[in-house]
């Protein structure tokens, strides 16, 4: 449950800011301190461990307090948590995973404002409990329990005041930062990636478009025997109520389940995520773990619809270069790459050190099962990502269509979550069934 915090949100841009900033300048000064300790003689890996911990420490608390885009990021940022600074104490897992929920939530009295604007003068009327105290706080609003009028238990989700000019503020941050890195990696599109997350933390904010976005999936999952999705029963700008829904989230599953349960819960995931196009004409862009739980009885429970891209299937163009990196026939790929937009004219590329370059998107599909783990995410992209490796200055001269851009980073949250859980899932007839283009 999260703790309350002391203030309110902080909104001022130059506060988020400095805030923001702090972390690398602070990740700076603890190597510093690091570096003056070793010359004093303390033991070094004792050093190393110690400074971890208070990096950890910081970084989850400065998100957490900020929330907004600050938290979104840290959010984002713990689907791929294998790819940091592993130790015995698993410090950023807890840190990075501790941002999915466990976050401060800001006082009732904060928050109370807003249900008064949005359900009016008698909102207390619509029910019968009304627990003051938050059970979870997110990056745009918290949940508290409560009773509804007939009975029912349901889960009220409740804006943060001032938390639409946070989310400027710290977009404005996010962007000048990826400005910055697209002029050393131009080809990683950094900016059109801020541009696109931009537009779907706007749509966040408005909790009537999330309403009609969770009835979507609810309607097209309704009859699945192995996915829930809770019906929402008011909404309101600011203000969401829906069915309460009991379940393990699935950072507890990759913590404490047995394998029989983490490879379930992982199956049920990955269909989840690719299928939602397909079936509900939208993709669920918001993967943590945080988002989706394990039921009681086997099913997978699915929540908070605010991130999601209308899209009525997956990008035909993904599957078919998918289904060409399988092949093995350079001349295939680059055929697919220039045809499908991801080269452009004129510019030439290794094809063979491009095709070792996506093998973290092309190796689990060349099997009928995949067992997913933290050392294969870790050692592909150490490898993939070196910049003196010579696949890593091929891959700059990948020109990404904007279209790809959430489906791609979709795709790399679904992996690094199903290596959280260290699960084996089939993975070919997934993609046979729902991404066009492959089969």
């Amino acid at each position: 449950m999260p703790t309350r915090a002391p203030t309110t949100l902080p909104t001022a841009r130059v506060v988020r800011t400095v805030r923001l900033l702090s972390l690398p300048a602070g990740a700076a000064a603890l190597a510093a301190e690091g570096a003056a300790r070793r010359l004093a003689g303390q033991d070094r890996e004792q050093v190393t461990a110690l400074l971890r911990e208070r990096n950890a420490a910081r970084t989850r608390r400065v998100l957490g307090d900020l929330k907004g885009g600050a938290l979104k990021a840290g959010q984002l940022l713990s689907t791929v948590e294998a790819l940091f600074p592993q130790d015995p104490e698993s410090t950023w897992r807890e840190a990075l995973s501790g941002l999915q929920e466990s976050n401060t939530a800001l006082p009732f009295t904060e928050v109370l404002p807003v249900l008064v604007a949005e359900l009016g003068d008698g909102w207390r009327e619509l029910f019968r409990d009304f627990d003051e105290q938050a059970v979870a706080a997110a990056s745009i609003g918290q949940v508290h329990s409560a009773v509804w009028a007939d009975g029912r238990r349901v889960a009220v989700k409740v804006q943060y005041p001032g938390v639409r000019e946070a989310l400027s503020s710290d977009v404005r941050v996010l962007s000048l930062m990826s400005r910055g890195a697209a002029l050393v990696a131009r080809g990683l599109a950094l900016p059109p990636l801020v541009a696109e997350l931009r537009d779907r933390l706007t749509e966040e904010l408005d909790y009537l478009h999330e309403a009609r976005t969770q009835t979507r999936f609810a309607t097209a999952y309704a009859d699945d025997p192995d996915v829930v999705v809770p019906s929402v029963l008011r909404a309101a700008s600011r203000v969401l109520v829906m069915d309460w829904m009991d379940g393990t989230p699935l950072s507890a599953v990759a913590r404490e389940g047995t394998q029989s349960a983490r490879d379930a819960a992982a199956g049920l995931y990955q269909r989840f995520l690719v299928s939602g196009p397909a079936r509900a004409g939208l993709l669920h862009t918001d993967p943590h773990p945080g988002n989706f739980r394990l039921l009681a009885d086997g099913r997978l429970g699915v929540l908070d619809f605010g991130s999601s891209l209308e899209l009525p299937q997956m990008p035909v163009t993904f599957g078919r270069l998918l289904r060409a990196l399988l092949d093995e026939d350079p001349d295939l790929v680059l055929q697919r790459l220039r045809e499908d937009g991801f080269v452009r004219p004129g510019v030439c590329v290794d094809v063979a050190k491009l095709m070792d370059y996506m093998s973290p998107f092309s190796v689990p599909a060349r099997e009928e099962t995949f067992s997913f783990s933290r050392e294969w995410l870790r050692g592909e992209f150490a490898r993939v990502n070196d910049p003196r490796n010579p696949e890593f200055a091929v891959a700059l001269k990948l020109d990404l269509p904007a279209e790809h851009l959430f489906t791609h980073r979709v795709w790399l949250g679904m992996v690094g979550v199903l290596c959280q859980l260290e699960a084996t899932v089939p993975v070919r007839s997934v993609l046979q069934r729902w991404l066009p283009g492959f089969a």
